[in-house]
């Protein structure tokens, strides 16, 4: 896809939109870290909790692709992408204040969790997808690069909020994200049109040159062109992040237990063994994009996800806090790599200006996807082989994701139509 509408200001549109995706991701993560307190005060159930706190992801799954496809085929003066935002956000916001004076019953707390949920993952996708409507192919490494590092910080502004705030203020900080997101959303409603994208400009341009044809390009027919794609470049990346999203997922959301049982750490203790990972990624994120622009992103992708795969093995070897610590540093620094880097893959390879939004949508499904069964997979493993082999098991899956990108490089590299990825 080649776009020669006018050069955007990157780093202007790049603030934009990791600004909206702070906002969006600063109240994701105090719902994650506070709301199920609040569901412990009405189920007893670990499983229940748990169950409920996995709502939004699946919801995710079926309604992310759909509104990004839903905002592809939009025009409007104002763009695709910033109507949504605006009616959108201020809706989220409103819930997200709500839930913790929601929590006097059960069924209550559950509606507006669910409200939530559905609104939040409706315009995820489409503020992600504003960055490939205005940055060049070449350029989306950097920019993603950005918006992932906004999107880490947040974890550090949620546990602010539950360390100063929760305990004195429980309902008055749920407001501090929603105040956060308000402020966001009225940024972009006053500065972005994404009517003057290069992206939305192309669509335009399609649009125009078939006139017989629907600007929304359906998703059923997306889908069909990339399962009957022989190259099949495009099914193999999103089998490839569903399995690295398997591989992330476990490495993170089973890491206390192994803390617990393996290196016979307190709960606490083997609760922080991620918390220096987190400062690894951010500090890794950029110098990955720019490497991935000079070297080659496919390579780099791999390269990463060798260091991920190999820092499981130092850890297996290294049994130690100590030693698992710094194994996840390196696998969190060879995951930047992954995703700074996959989803710009993706966008590049998407046929049209089109279905950006599509896109970025089939991204998170392989990604969720990945976050909601690839802890069941190794978690089965680790049931085979035990808890001091369960990072070796995160390896291995993490192998299977490493060649199918390695199949992806092979065909790339037969390619003649000089396509950027």
């Amino acid at each position: 896809m080649t776009l020669t509408t006018p050069r955007v200001r990157t780093g202007r549109i790049t603030f934009f939109v990791a600004l909206a995706v702070f906002a969006q991701e600063s109240t994701w993560n105090l719902y994650d870290s506070q709301v199920p307190p609040l569901l412990r005060e009405h189920v007893g159930s670990a499983a229940l909790i748990g169950a409920l706190m996995g709502m939004d992801n699946l919801l995710g799954i079926f309604i992310q692709p759909w509104m990004g496809n839903r905002s592809d085929g939009t025009r409007t003066a104002w763009g695709r992408r910033i109507p949504y935002l605006v009616v959108g956000m201020p809706v989220a916001a409103l819930l997200f204040v709500l839930i913790p004076h929601a929590a006097v019953s059960l069924p209550l707390l559950v509606l507006v969790m669910f409200g939530y949920a559905l609104v939040a993952n409706s315009f995820k996708p489409i503020a992600e997808s504003l960055l490939p409507d205005f940055i060049a192919p070449e350029r989306r490494s950097r920019a993603n690069a950005a918006v992932k590092i906004a999107s880490s910080i947040t974890v550090i502004v949620a546990a602010l909020i539950s360390l100063f705030l929760i305990d004195d203020f429980p309902k008055l900080s749920f407001a501090i994200p929603a105040v956060l997101m308000l402020v966001s959303v009225g940024v972009l409603a006053w500065r972005v049109r994404d009517s003057k994208s290069p992206a939305y400009q192309a669509a335009l341009e399609e649009d125009r040159s078939e006139p017989d044809a629907q600007p929304r390009v359906r998703m059923r027919d997306v889908l069909i062109d990339i399962g009957r794609d022989a190259d099949r470049s495009r099914l193999l990346v999103i089998a490839a992040v569903f399995a690295f999203g398997g591989a992330w997922f476990a490495s993170r959301s089973l890491v206390t237990n192994y803390g617990i049982e393996t290196l016979g750490m307190s709960r606490g203790d083997a609760g922080g063994l991620t918390l220096p990972s987190g400062l690894a990624f951010l500090v890794a994120a950029y110098p990955v994009a720019l490497l991935a622009e000079r070297f080659g992103r496919l390579r780099l992708i791999l390269i990463g996800m060798a260091v991920f795969a190999a820092a499981m093995v130092l850890g297996t070897i290294v049994r130690t806090p100590t030693g698992t610590v710094v194994a996840m540093c390196v696998a969190a620094a060879g995951a930047a790599a992954f995703m700074v880097n996959m989803a710009v893959v993706l966008w590049n390879l998407a046929p049209s200006a089109r279905v950006l939004g599509t896109y970025t949508g089939l991204y998170t499904v392989g990604w969720s996807g990945g976050g909601f069964l690839g802890p069941a997979l190794v978690g089965g493993m680790v049931d085979v082989t035990g808890w001091p082999f369960m990072l070796l098991d995160v390896g291995v899956v993490t192998a299977i994701a490493v060649l199918l990108v390695a199949r992806v490089a092979v065909l790339q590299r037969r390619r003649t139509d000089g396509r950027v990825l």
